[in-house]
This record gives C-alpha cells, structure tokens and sequence, in this order.
C-alpha cells in the first residue's frame, strides 16, 4: 500500500471500508467518509443554534483532515502555543486558547496566533490582560470559571472534582478582574449527552449570571458527545437558542472527541504467541505508546471480530510491544486461537490517539494512513522512524 493508488477491499470484517492485509501496521487509518459524516451534523447544529463550534486539539490533531474540516467549523480550540500555531497555520479560521497557566513568553507569542486567551485565575488575568490589551492585534480574554457541577463520573477527567485547579469558583470572582473580560468559559463535562450541559448551564446561571451581561460571549467548553448515537442534538439547539435569547450573548462549542469519534482504527498485527499459564499474543502495537487511554481512563477497546473474554472459542490476553509490565490491553475472545502475522483492528482510534501516543522505549509510531471511500483509495500520509524518536532527545 503506497499512496493514493491503492485500492480500497469490498466491505469486510463488518463495517470495515479496507482490506487490513493491505495495511503495513502498525498503522492508524482514519475515515473520510465518517469524518465527513460527523462534520454534517456539527454544521446543521450551528446552523439550527446559531452558534459557533471549534475543533478542540487535544482531542484530534491530524492537521491533514483539516481541509474537510476547516471549511465547515468555525475555528479550533488550542492548549498551547504549538496548537495554537497548527490551528493558524493549518485551518486559518478563528484560534481560541485556553490553558491552566501561561508564561510571559506565551502569551507574547499567543498574542500573535490567537483570536481569544482565556485565562485560568483572576491573578494570570491581572498579569497578562494589560499586555493583550496592548498589542496590536485585536484579542479578546476571556476566563475559565468553575460551575462546580459534577457531571463526569472518573475523577481524572472530571474538571468539576473538589479542589480543582480549573477555573475560578464563583467566590473567588473578582469584579476588577471582570474589567478585562469580553468573555467566559466553563467545562466540566466528558463524553456528556445534552442533559448534562443542561444541568450544568442551571449552575453556570445560577452562580455567575451577575457577570454574564457585561461579556460578549460564553464558551461551554468540550464534552459533548454531540456526533455519538442517540445523542439529543434537538434538546442541545433548544439550550443553545434559549440561552442566546436570554442573554443575547454569542455561543461557542469546543469537541474534539465529536469531531472524530468513530473516524479511525488502529491496525495492529500479532508477533508472538505463547501459554505460560494463559494463551497471550504480543502485538506490534502497545497500549502506553499508542493508546494511551486504555490505561489512563482506563477502558477496553473494541477489536473488529473479536468477543468478550469467554463469549468465542478461544480467549487470549493481548500485550503491548513495550517492556512495561502492564503494558496489557485486555482479554479478548476469538473464533480460534491467534497466529503470528494476523491482523487485529482496533475500533475508535482517531481522538486522543494521536495526540496522546508517545516512542516510549523507541517503539515506532504508527503510521497515519486516510481512507477515502469515494475515491477508492488508502493514502499514506506519513510514516515514522527512528529520526523521530530522536528528535525528541538530545
């Protein structure tokens, strides 16, 4: 498979557009057509609400799909610096940056890249606002506040747990600081249904409505699973329309996970196979390299063909390529024991895959590959080696 002349299999393995034996693993492989698929609704939603929706890139950065996605958001959402240049760079349209702290050097630069800062505490506010205020390019600053509604069940995601570092509670408002301000910014959800934003605008309301009209516009942060099955994309427009009418305040959305989920897979195929008391498949691939969620969140990712421990004939623990001890992605069922040289496809592995994976013990990263329906084609877009396992270090 090199480049855009190769050829797309029929539908196989289920759902999948591509033959995996036609795929050099490891490689991820990110669907146009579901990409596609999820940036339709996202449109219709801001068409419906009026509103604007960003790409957050922390959540998916695969700056190749930008010419899709770019001419359909309104900008992108940045953490830092080097996202907040990919977003200038790459999509052009608005930058909004947001992160718990920023240094001098920072937000000089940022000043340079981004069409809103927002700030973390009323002390970077005061630090900073004056020196935004003072460029020469037109930048808004915005702050993060805390609703302090818990919406997100694991508390490493959840950005409402007690004693948060984000945002600023609404006792600690400040109303010099809201002098600065041309808008706010809450987030507190995480894979979220439109019921959760729903309770969370009551709080948001509730605490901080005092400081709502003297802002341009509220940013209700990430979270919303907006593009998932069953998702109430008709109560998230009623929320939106109706806090606009109340308000008369523009409205910005920042996923990431709903821009991409369910647009990529990770191929992956079997090097090893051994029975020192459980049958265990070493793969090509590795959970703390490549998916590093499985173990932060942690959770177990789908493989295409693949059951439940016990539910098909043969059961097997799948590890990773790297020496970490628990470097394990779980234990999967199968129609017959695995062999060296198969090919497993992990499913939704375009958010926070790419962005998250690392060269940990110099494992190669794998390679990107676009999948394009309509034109019949796999394309390649970069591969990695040993330079960038190198360039890291020094």
């Amino acid at each position: 498979m090199n480049g855009s002349g190769s050829a797309i299999a029929s539908e196989i393995h289920g759902s999948l557009p591509f033959d995996p034996e036609a795929i050099e693993t490891p490689a991820y492989v990110i669907d146009l057509e579901r990409l596609r698929a999820n940036l339709g609704i996202l449109a219709k939603v801001q068409t419906r609400s009026d509103c604007k929706i960003l790409l957050a890139l922390k959540g998916f950065g695969v700056w190749s799909t930008f010419p899709w996605i770019g001419p359909v958001l309104s900008g992108a959402s940045a953490s830092s610096v080097a996202e907040a240049r990919l977003a200038r760079e790459e999509i052009g349209k608005e930058v909004h940056t947001y992160a718990p702290a920023y240094s001098e050097r920072d937000v000089r630069e940022l000043i340079e890249l981004a069409d809103h800062i927002i700030f973390n505490s009323i002390a970077q506010t005061e630090r900073f606002a004056p020196m935004v205020r003072a460029s020469n390019r037109q930048v808004e600053i915005g702050l993060r506040v805390n609703p302090e509604h818990r919406e997100t069940e694991i508390a490493l995601y959840d950005p409402c747990a007690p004693h948060s570092r984000l945002g600023v509670p609404r006792r600690a408002m400040s109303s010099e600081a809201m002098a600065y301000l041309d808008g706010l910014h809450f987030h507190n959800l995480c894979e979220k249904d439109s019921d959760a934003l729903e309770r969370t605008l009551d709080h948001f309301e509730t605490s901080f409505g005092k400081f709502i009209p003297s802002v341009k516009w509220v940013n209700f942060g990430g979270g919303h699973l907006i593009t998932r099955t069953g998702y109430d994309v008709d109560r998230l427009v009623r929320l939106i329309v109706d806090f606009r009418r109340r308000w008369h305040k523009e409205v910005y959305l920042e996923p990431g996970e709903a821009v991409a989920l369910d647009c990529g897979w990770l191929v992956a195929s079997v090097l090893d196979v051994f029975d020192y008391g459980t049958p265990v498949a070493i793969l090509d691939t590795s959970a703390t390299a490549h998916m590093p969620d499985v173990l932060e969140m942690p959770y177990r990712p789908r493989i295409v063909g693949a059951g439940n421990p016990g539910e098909r004939a043969a059961t097997m623990n799948l590890g990773g390529l790297t020496c970490l001890a628990g470097d394990v992605i779980g234990d999967y069922s199968f129609d017959a024991p695995l062999r060296v040289g198969q090919k497993l496809v992990f499913e939704d592995m375009a958010h926070y895959t790419l962005v998250k994976n690392t060269t940990f013990n110099g494992v190669r990263l794998p390679s990107i590959v676009l999948c394009d329906r309509a034109e019949g084609r796999l394309e390649v877009v970069r591969q990695f080696g040993y330079e960038d396992y190198k360039s890291r270090l020094s």
